[in-house]
């Protein structure tokens, strides 16, 4: 499924601010040689740049320009708690070397159970997928998914391995947009310590997340349990004129 062509600019400036093309401290291209370059109208780039200015990429400077404000965090990974990124994606944009182990994979119908937990419906056909994430030759991640079977049909262990967002985009051609998260932190169960490198930590930073895609469905219900010295969720926040 084609993306709006402002949702391929944004992904065309951040890729060039995540290889190095713009660095911090960077003014971009102006509007007009972005309108020139894209063959679009200036509405269209401003609400690319907006989209990155919200994620902490870019700052917007009256009479300069946009100064590019990101900065590669090289000391622990960095998950953003208000985007919607794979942790490939995440794993890419902090250049940090990053594997994928899975545990399991099979197929579940959901529970009474379930459903109050995950928020899908009873008797639904589900995909349970556990994964281990090694970050920095450390497993330090714990991902639990519960995919709906009918919005990512052909989905498997292999693909798990990889990416399922991309398979989801690319392949399925779902268009993912909204997630609503919680974040806790938990007490370490015997599966986090069988399966990660707790080291003297006894708890988890937990993110719990219902995933829906435009076409208002929930495909998916995940749970990320992260050892919490090796990550820092990062919001950027702009202050409203009161």
């Amino acid at each position: 499924m084609p993306k709006n062509k402002y949702e391929l600019i944004y992904q065309t400036i951040k890729d060039e601010i995540l290889s190095g093309v713009y660095s911090a401290g960077d003014l971009l291209p102006s509007e007009n040689e972005y309108t020139a370059r894209f063959g679009c109208t200036r509405n269209t780039i401003r609400r690319a740049l907006a989209m990155l200015t919200q994620e902490g990429f870019l700052l917007p400077r009256h009479g300069r320009g946009v100064q590019v404000i990101w900065q590669p965090q090289r000391s622990r990974s960095i998950f953003s708690i208000g985007g919607i990124e794979s942790m490939k994606e995440a794993a890419d944009r902090n250049r940090m070397p990053m594997s994928t182990r899975v545990i399991t994979f099979e197929e579940r119908i959901c529970d009474k159970t379930l459903s109050e937990k995950t928020g899908f419906d009873e008797g639904s056909a589900l995909l349970y997928v556990e994964r281990v994430r090694k970050i920095n030759g450390e497993n330090v991640i714990l991902d639990i998914n519960y995919f709906l079977k009918s919005e990512a049909e052909g989905l498997t262990a292999e693909i798990a391995a990889k990416s399922i967002y991309q398979y989801l985009e690319n392949e399925r051609g779902l268009n993912i947009t909204t997630s609503l998260r919680r974040v806790t932190a938990e007490k370490a169960s015997r599966r986090d310590f069988r399966y990660l490198d707790m080291e003297d930590y006894d708890f988890l930073l937990v993110i719990t997340g219902q995933v829906f895609h435009s076409g208002g469905i929930m495909f998916e219900y995940t749970q990320s349990r992260h050892r919490p010295d090796m990550v820092c969720f990062i919001e950027s926040a702009v202050r409203r004129s009161v």
